[in-house]
């Protein structure tokens, strides 16, 4: 299974809103089974379709210490979220490096399809509330920074093109260089 290529903030097809999924096939399974594959190895604990520039309502989720408690989500959608909010802090696949507070809401109820197309439900709290509203985010075309400060994100904005921008520098020097091209973890 190969490794997807997460989108990097602020790459405008982040802001891309998600269509649903119709077609629960084979190319689905796939597609979930590379994504899972890829938050494992990036380190994460959630990725959501969006991210690696696939515009479809699909999430996988893992919050266990042991990993091996995948989840994927497709077509989800909130159907209850608790009034009492708590503040955590967030990160994300999309954002390397960059942590900050979030408010969201404590607990969430959860509606979605699995792989094969039945529907489920998820009541959740802790990590994994969190973990499920930052995803479904990424389905609405938000990534956690758009909650922050606009200076906030503004720095942060121009931190991640800095190092993007030295990045490519390293790339062309090592095409110059002879060097083949790199695998993901060196990118």
């Amino acid at each position: 299974m190969p490794l997807l290529n997460i989108l990097r903030y602020p790459d405008p097809r982040l802001a891309r809103v998600a269509k649903p999924v119709t077609a629960f096939d084979d190319r689905l399974k796939q597609l979930v089974a590379d994504m899972a594959e890829t938050m494992y190895d990036a380190p994460g604990i959630g990725l959501a379709a969006p991210q690696i520039n696939v515009a479809e309502q699909i999430v996988v989720i893992d919050v266990s210490e042991s990993h091996d408690q995948l989840r994927a989500l497709i077509n989800p959608e909130i159907v209850w979220a608790s009034e009492e909010k708590k503040e955590c802090q967030e990160g994300c696949l999309s954002v390397p490096g960059i942590y900050d507070q979030v408010e969201r809401a404590e607990r969430v109820k959860v509606r979605a399809f699995d792989v094969d197309g039945k529907p489920f439900e998820i009541e959740a709290d802790g990590w994994l509330a969190v973990c499920i509203q930052h995803e479904l985010d990424h389905l609405k075309g938000r990534v956690f920074v758009d909650y922050l400060s606009p200076l906030k994100r503004r720095r942060i904005k121009d931190k991640l093109q800095k190092e993007e921008r030295e990045r490519q520098r390293e790339r062309e020097r090592d095409r110059i260089a002879g060097k083949g091209p790199l695998s993901r973890r060196e990118r």
